[in-house]
């Protein structure tokens, strides 16, 4: 009877939890803009599984999985303006149906750190400035980045998006202060920068035209890139020049729908990019 009454009775655990350790529950797949948050660098999207727990671990990760993604999916401290550019940016002097993007220190840790000379080009007064993520941001390491940063985003739905990307110069060349003609050839910049360019890999044969421009003293180097597995976009334009101790590249990307209504577009505002 002693026995008896130092056995505990315990409830049968609830259908969902019964057998619950054996079962592999597949969960959707990541988009690349998280997997990139959690310092991820593989294909554009990875497929995980994760094998259910004990009733106790169910109910730990029922508590702590919103707080992760939240974390992974929440804006990062600098926001974008969700307004249209041409409510709060001037017109272009040069073209009234643009308007002209000049960067500051207050737009961006790199402006702020002194490690980017200022830049500006157009935009159709109907883009929108997007979010970068901190960690694409460079805010982390300014004001020494050993790796390639986005400055700035802008995006159109219809017409496609242009990012500036800066380097560090040391990153190509060893000798300070370079000009972009020092460092190489434009297909030897291509090549070293190109994954920026297209958001993955870079396959020589995707580079169409390459150019040089001379513009108020500073050289820049252009480019016409077909990228049909670019995650970017099919269609990217590019233009880099360096100065200081930066190399600084513009990009401009559209989809197949998107060139077809935009190319023009795009191309106008990679020849307003200086720096």
């Amino acid at each position: 009877m002693a026995m008896a009454a130092m056995t505990t009775l315990r409830a049968p655990l609830p259908a969902p939890f019964s057998s619950v350790s054996k079962l592999s529950t597949p969960m959707p797949r990541i988009p690349v803009s998280v997997r990139a948050a959690l310092g991820e660098n593989n294909d554009q999207y990875e497929r995980v599984s994760i094998v259910s727990p004990g009733r106790r671990e169910l109910l730990k990760g029922a508590v702590l999985a919103p707080l992760l993604w939240g974390a992974a999916l929440a804006p990062p401290p600098s926001e974008a303006k969700e307004a249209e550019v041409g409510s709060y940016l001037p017109p272009s002097p040069s073209d009234p149906s643009f308007v002209l993007f000049k960067a500051s220190p207050r737009d961006t840790p790199a402006l702020r750190a002194g490690n980017v000379e200022p830049y500006q080009f157009v935009l159709p007064p109907t883009w929108k400035q997007a979010r970068v993520a901190n960690i694409l941001s460079g805010n982390y390491c300014q004001p020494k980045c050993a790796e390639p940063w986005v400055e700035v985003k802008f995006e159109d739905e219809k017409q496609g998006k242009v990012q500036v990307v800066a380097s560090p110069l040391i990153r190509l060349t060893n000798k300070p202060n370079a000009t972009i003609d020092e460092i190489g050839s434009p297909e030897k910049l291509i090549a070293s920068l190109g994954p920026f360019v297209t958001g993955n890999t870079f396959d020589p044969d995707e580079l169409l035209e390459a150019s040089v421009e001379k513009l108020g003293g500073q050289t820049y180097y252009k480019y016409v890139l077909e990228t049909p597995y670019a995650l970017t976009g099919s269609h990217n334009l590019a233009k880099a020049t360096a100065k200081g101790g930066t190399v600084v590249l513009f990009v401009a990307s559209a989809n197949d729908k998107q060139w077809q209504a935009s190319e023009k577009t795009l191309k106008a505002m990679l020849e307003s990019f200086q720096v």
